[in-house]
């Protein structure tokens, strides 16, 4: 049995193998596999003119075909040929040859390739967990830490030194130990989108974790996790503020989270973080009211608290003074229009509707390719657009679905102008996360104008960080073919084992050849919950569909 435990806190530099940058295999694709009916591609490099898909059980070649013409692609410095085998939709596990004899990893065609692969994503929320203990098994090995953080939190910095008021709960943030209500807000945003989208993927699926809220679905019971600490994370004095996050001073060293003796605090509000917590309590509250309409109605009252709050304040940053760990602090304009979209939907009443629409018209605001916690208007457009409500102003809806179709075809031409089919053009950190994030813009517009093109894109960003990549790796530890091994992530360094805690993906480099997968360069290595959230909804989309009940 694997027991991890540590009497102190301890910095643990583990290297690995170097950076990792050199290419692998000639035969980049993702090693999980496809979809029958899913775009099958893999990219190829060397001077091979074509290709045979072989089945691994009786080494019997099942489709041939011939690669395309050869493109240099400078960012990467690579000249890559296409496989494609689109054509071939037989379940069972296969290898693909190239004319040249480079093979690939084998991989499956399965209508579930992405279900195991899903679990152990969304269970990565689990083993987030603050404050509880938790223990999953992956492969054999076993993952567990005692509780943590129990101290949560003082108040300092709300103008009550050494008190302290219960802030437990929730997940670490990151690599690190915070918990931060303004990276939650975009990491709950997608993944309840993911439920509204594909609740008939999801509303059966057993995740295998404890009953922390008996009745509801498993995928909802993760989320409810972090609502409940969010709730504390507005200020108990009925004001509405709301404290913009809650850690130490400065960042634990590299030890379990329960080994982080620091002390830690609820900090300041924010407008950001106040609008941030306002959609995820409307957003939460009717999604939770089927499975607990008192806690749901909980939910949907502070977000009007908060909100009254909201209209009458004026955009107040978060300061960070004494404290060196995230900030997570930008304008407050996206989040506000967020807020608006989500009560509205919630609640059904005029005001709200009305609120969207002017900070719409106020900012100008349109559909963004390229988005994260710094800019979450996404979220509020798309809740707005795809409404079933009545009483939206046509115009409004017109404007932003035409952005929503135009950013999509952008994302869709750049997956296929890249040779490894990456649909962001940029890179910096947690791009990895954003290339996720994509598939939101993807499947949004498919919704509204339907167009295989969308779903392509969607896949090959899918692929992308599952091996189709100029590394020929895995951008998940634990998942896929030589997945990352050293990310910066204080669990996995600190209690060395050989393999890392499974199923997290890692930021990504910040050039196409600029990934080190080794612990200490969380530039490109760290983790992140607004990056897994963004997964989370990537897969959901190609989940099969369960049974009726």
């Amino acid at each position: 049995m694997r027991i991890v435990q540590s009497a102190v806190c301890l910095i643990i530099g583990v290297l690995g193998a170097a950076a990792f940058g050199a290419p692998g295999s000639a035969v980049r694709l993702n090693s999980l596999g496809f979809l029958p009916d899913g775009p099958k591609v893999a990219s190829v490099t060397g001077d091979a003119s074509g290709f045979v898909v072989r089945e691994t059980s009786s080494g019997r070649d099942v489709f041939a075909g011939a690669l395309s013409a050869p493109r240099f692609q400078a960012d990467v410095n690579e000249t890559v040929r296409v496989a494609d085998f689109s054509a071939f939709t037989l379940p069972g596990e296969y290898v693909l040859e190239t004319s040249e004899g480079a093979r690939s990893e084998p991989f499956s065609i399965a209508a579930a390739v992405y279900q195991p692969a899903f679990i152990t994503v969304t269970r990565g929320f689990y083993l987030w967990r603050c404050g509880t203990a938790v223990s999953g098994t992956h492969r054999g090995r076993l993952f567990a830490h005692a509780a943590c953080h129990l101290e949560d939190g003082f108040l300092d910095y709300q103008g009550k030194p050494g008190e302290r008021r219960d802030g437990t709960g929730g997940w670490h943030d990151a690599g690190d130990y915070g918990k931060y209500t303004v990276n939650a807000g975009i990491t709950l945003g997608v993944m309840f989108m993911a439920w509204d989208h594909f609740p008939e993927s999801l509303r059966a699926l057993d995740l295998g974790l404890p009953r922390t809220a008996p009745g509801y679905p498993d995928f909802l019971q993760e989320l409810k996790w972090e609502t409940d600490w969010l709730l504390k994370m507005q200020y108990p004095d009925g004001s509405g503020r709301v404290a913009h996050k809650l850690t130490a001073k400065v960042f634990e060293p590299f030890c379990l989270p329960e080994d982080d003796r620091q002390k830690r605090y609820f900090t300041d509000w924010s407008t950001e973080a106040v609008a941030s917590f306002v959609a995820m309590m409307a957003q939460a509250s009717r999604h939770f009211a089927p499975y607990d309409p008192v806690y749901a109605a909980r939910l949907l009252e502070a977000a009007r608290v908060s909100y009254r709050f909201l209209r009458d304040t004026p955009p107040r940053r978060f300061e960070q003074g004494e404290f060196k760990t995230g900030a997570y602090q930008s304008d407050d304009a996206d989040d506000r229009l967020w807020a608006a979209a989500e009560l509205w939907e919630s609640t059904g009443e005029d005001g709200f509707r009305k609120d969207f629409e002017a900070h719409v018209d106020v900012a100008g605001a349109t559909v963004e390719a390229d988005w994260d916690w710094r800019d979450v208007s996404n979220l509020g457009v798309f809740q707005y657009v795809l409404s079933k409500r009545a009483g939206r102003n046509p115009d409004v809806v017109a404007r932003l679905q035409r952005s929503i179709v135009a950013v999509a075809d952008e994302i869709a031409a750049q997956a296929e102008r890249d040779v490894y089919a990456r649909p962001l053009v940029r890179y910096y950190w947690g791009a990895n996360g954003t290339v996720a994030r994509q598939v939101v813009n993807l499947q949004v517009a498919d919704r509204i104008a339907p167009n295989p093109k969308y779903r392509a894109a969607a896949l090959a960003a899918v692929d992308h960080l599952l091996g189709r990549n100029v590394y020929g790796r895995s951008y998940l530890t634990g998942v896929g073919h030589d997945p990352a091994r050293f990310p910066h992530d204080r669990r996995s360094g600190a209690d060395r084992e050989p393999e890392p805690w499974p199923g997290y993906l890692v930021g990504g480099g910040h050039t196409a050849t600029g990934w080190i997968d080794r612990e200490e360069d969380y530039r490109t290595n760290e983790i992140a919950i607004n990056w897994q959230g963004a997964l989370v909804y990537a897969l959901a989309g190609f989940l099969p569909v369960a049974a009726p009940q």
